[in-house]
């Protein structure tokens, strides 16, 4: 009777032994349950909800673009008719060619393109260097400096706009791009986001680097930047439409009509011409970023995740 006891004992405490714990079951808390949701009103509901807030985010941000392009298109009398027309009743492309002409569009798409680059070259010579000199050569009180650089952040830009307009009047910077530039080349923001794909980069390939004889600006060149494309595409974006849609510094600093960007010269001549060659100009001014979004819109989410997960 012992041994039949102890046999059947021990087959228990082996059967007990190979059973694997059943995996514990994650509970998820919603205004509304599995259940209802995978009802067939539940179904239903969802995504008529989903639907209406898609299609109500589009026309908000996709109804002033088509409000300015059907503007364009209208005659002087019909866009100010009151109520206004949704649809031209006789559309017409003179209006792009007219404010083409009156706006001196090419020169000012020139001057915009010259800032925007000199603001791009600037940006990345300095926020790179910057970037990476907090992620990598790790300086005294580099949390610190980041610290402040993002501190800035939170100032509105108003109200630095008088002491750096002072700044730029003493170093006799008006009517030059210097003006434009300088302010243009240190960016917190663009430093954050570089030094956090700067810090997923394996420290190995640093350390290979320094083995091999690569001093921190040729491991910089040779290593970190070919890694480093997306977020570099990222910042260049980001760089390019703020130099490109910037207003009140080049209006205050750019005072010669001749050197003046898109936006401020639109803004100085829309008084002499009218609403509609307006917003011809505007449609021509705005071509540019909306082909440059539709070509480097997957690199912007590419970017802006890159560096964010590490493993």
């Amino acid at each position: 009777m012992i041994a039949v006891g102890a046999g059947t004992a021990g087959r228990k405490s082996r059967r007990a032994a190979g059973r694997r714990p059943k995996p514990m079951q994650v509970q998820f808390r919603t205004i509304v349950s599995p259940h209802q949701l995978n009802s067939r009103w539940g179904r239903r509901i969802y995504w008529l909800v989903l639907v209406s807030v898609v299609l109500l985010f589009t026309l908000a941000f996709v109804f002033p673009l088509y409000w300015m392009v059907t503007g364009a298109m209208k005659t002087p009398d019909e866009i100010a008719e009151m109520p206004p027309t949704p649809v031209p009743q006789d559309p017409t492309l003179d209006n792009f060619a007219e404010a083409w002409d009156l706006f001196d569009l090419g020169t000012l798409l020139v001057n915009t393109a010259y800032y925007a680059f000199g603001a791009w070259l600037f940006s990345m010579v300095v926020d790179v260097s910057a970037a990476y000199a907090l992620s990598k050569l790790r300086p005294m009180f580099g949390n610190v400096i980041l610290g402040a650089m993002l501190a800035t952040l939170m100032i509105p830009p108003m109200v630095i706009l008088i002491p750096l307009y002072v700044t730029i009047v003493d170093l006799g910077l008006l009517n030059n791009p210097w003006g434009l530039w300088f302010p243009a080349a240190a960016n917190g923001f663009n430093i954050f986001l570089l030094k956090r794909f700067f810090d997923s980069i394996p420290r190995e390939l640093i350390e290979a680097a320094q083995i091999d004889g690569a001093g921190p600006v040729r491991t910089l060149w040779s290593v970190v930047l070919p890694v480093s494309r997306p977020i570099l595409g990222v910042v260049s974006i980001f760089t390019i439409v703020t130099a490109f849609k910037d207003f009140v510094l080049p209006l205050l600093v750019m005072t010669d009509s001749e050197k003046m960007p898109i936006s401020v010269g639109l803004s100085q001549t829309a008084g002499a011409v009218t609403q509609n060659q307006v917003m011809g100009g505007l449609v021509i001014a705005g071509i540019p970023m909306i082909i440059v979004f539709f070509v480097f819109q997957r690199h912007i989410m590419a970017g802006l995740t890159a560096g964010s997960i590490k493993g």
